[in-house]
């Protein structure tokens, strides 16, 4: 049987400094990789213990880091290990092969959204006209294939989330509350989708999967064992499913049980 790992990364597996969640005293705290720099500053980490966990597993597994993150900004990311053969970007729209987009996969995505959504445009524009300045600090397009809002979070309206998701579901929308970002992604965009393909590919038959966000609600489901954390957005939502397990610990400790569970689900930590 030949094992697929596919992960999401931010409050996943790594973590910026407001998603650590060290609520122990400091002389507890675990010891910390920094996996990413941006503007020359360091912002996303791994606990040490996670770092020798994820190093162990491409021995053992395919592992495909599975992100809504841009193609720039997870080339920033450098997890511990070898560099992943295959990587999944932008929700499902870039499958990397060595750190390249695959050409045909970006085809088959666009000919999908093209056929199925309201163009990006419209979802954009109504993306900015209905939020307050008060509260919005940035609005962006990824990959020109979904977009996203920076906003203040304690300032954002309680129902203002269900309105924009009733708006956009007719369209061919999906909307996702993360951290400080709203994201606006095409519904056939998905992570289950580029990992599916993942697999076909690498002749894998047995596929597990974690991750945090209703945007990873899809991935969790194709998956044939998963784990989330209990923090973000699918634990504020209840959500879940029987074959997913949620993860004892909350902040950076949770992405350090996560890659354990991948590891002893893999026999990586019976090598070691």
């Amino acid at each position: 049987m030949r094992t697929l790992i596919a992960s999401d990364l931010d409050r996943t597996l790594i973590y910026s400094p407001n998603a650590l969640g060290l609520t122990m005293p400091d002389a507890d705290a675990p010891r910390l990789l920094c996996v990413e720099v941006y503007q020359h500053q360091p912002l996303s980490y791994v606990t040490e213990t996670a770092a020798a966990l994820l190093t162990g597993l491409p021995g053992q597994a395919v592992f495909v880091p599975t992100t809504t993150r841009t193609r720039e900004q997870y080339h920033r990311v450098h997890l511990p290990g070898p560099p992943a053969p295959y990587a999944v970007c932008a929700n499902g729209g870039h499958i990397l092969v060595d750190g390249v987009s695959d050409p045909d996969w970006q085809r088959q995505v666009a000919a999908r959204l093209a056929d199925e959504c309201a163009p990006l445009a419209e979802v954009r524009a109504h993306l900015v006209a209905a939020a307050d300045p008060a509260w919005l600090l940035k609005e962006r397009v990824a990959e020109e294939l979904f977009a996203y809002l920076v906003v203040e979070r304690a300032l954002l309206p309680d129902n203002w989330m269900k309105e924009l998701a009733a708006w956009a579901a007719p369209r061919g929308w999906a909307v996702s509350l993360q951290g400080r970002k709203v994201y606006a992604v095409p519904l056939p965009l998905t992570k289950s989708a580029a990992v599916r393909e993942v697999a076909r590919r690498t002749g894998a038959d047995r596929v597990l999967a974690a991750g945090d966000s209703l945007l990873d609600a899809d991935l969790l489901l194709a998956a044939d064992r998963g784990w989330r954390p209990g923090h973000g957005e699918l634990a504020e939502t209840g959500w879940n499913a029987a074959h997913i397990e949620v993860t004892e610990s909350t902040g950076v400790l949770a992405g350090e049980e996560i890659a354990r569970r991948f590891s002893e689900a893999t026999g990586a930590g019976r090598r070691s």
